[in-house]
């Protein structure tokens, strides 16, 4: 195991509930975890990002690490390859995160692909790119399409590139947030005010801090309230303030939601109607899990 990968187990156990660290509650929204499926496509090599379509029912959006063209894949919610879409006018970079929401038609909704990896923090700037969201047939595969021309969203930090993994988009006000990875003890979160230039760089504005490190995957319910980031071995939970800015979760408690051991645990995403929520891992043919909202017990 590697030092960082220990020295992370370390903080996380302080995190969630180590004797002399303080505790976390945990969530009971969620039931336990199940495998709905897994991905076979050769294709999906190094599953990093995954979001679920608002227009498309049973229909998940995932996209590969750096090294892939700019493509994204439609897969069902049993994790089958539906088929390959092609983003017209994008440059795969390093590409981490996919979220989906709404932009400027007011009828559509968008793919928001956070291009936004930089292990090395070298990159003056990063991209988020925006098409809309294609439509697509659970149940039809569709072998090959194409969308765009993305627009590009340019974002710079304001305290000097970062390494992130992490893309939201609030369905309430359109707002982009980054939130960094290499950060310890401490991810920083930042935001790109709506409306979003596509001709200039813009400055992100660093609105919060979560309360542990390394995170690698988030999403927001459809409905704006809820907001999930996970880490490689852990997940939490947030509830927005009623009328306030999504980063004003951040500054109240989280919970944690339950995950299943993954080799390279990189993804997580609200269904389509944000009840339950999927999580996905690189390598190669990783089986897709689902964890369903709790039914009430009856008393």
């Amino acid at each position: 195991m590697r030092k960082s990968t220990i020295l992370y187990l370390v903080l996380l156990l302080c995190t969630f509930g180590g004797s002399s660290c303080v505790s976390l509650a945990w969530s009971s929204e969620f039931e336990p975890g199940i495998q709905v499926g897994t991905i076979q496509s050769p294709l999906i090599r190094e599953a990093s990002g995954i979001a679920a379509s608002r227009k498309n029912a049973d229909v998940l959006w995932v996209h590969n690490d750096s090294g892939d063209a700019p493509r994204v894949y439609a897969i069902d919610t049993q994790g089958k390859l539906l088929g390959v879409c092609t983003v017209v006018g994008a440059l795969a970079r390093d590409w981490e995160d996919i979220a989906v929401g709404p932009g400027p038609d007011p009828n559509q909704q968008y793919l928001y692909i956070g291009d936004v990896g930089d292990n090395l923090a070298a990159y003056p700037s990063v991209r988020v790119y925006r098409v809309p969201e294609p439509d697509a047939d659970a149940t039809r595969p569709f072998n090959e399409m194409s969308v765009g021309p993305a627009e590009t969203i340019e974002l710079t930090y304001p305290d000097g590139p970062r390494d992130a993994e992490t893309l939201l988009v609030d369905p309430l006000t359109q707002d982009i947030y980054i939130i960094t990875k290499r950060d310890w003890l401490a991810c920083k979160v930042y935001r790109a005010a709506a409306p979003h230039s596509t001709i200039r760089a813009r400055v992100l504005e660093k609105v919060a801090i979560l309360p542990w490190g390394l995170a690698v995957a988030g999403d927001v319910s459809p409905d704006g309230r809820r907001i999930i980031v996970r880490g490689p071995y852990n997940a939490s939970l947030w509830v927005r303030p009623e009328g306030e800015p999504l980063w004003k979760a951040f500054e109240g408690k989280h919970v944690g939601i339950p995950l299943i051991g993954e080799p390279q645990g990189e993804g997580i995403c609200f269904d389509g109607k944000g009840l339950g929520y999927f999580t996905l891992s690189e390598k190669a043919n990783p089986p897709l899990y689902y964890f369903a909202p709790s039914v009430p017990k009856p008393d």
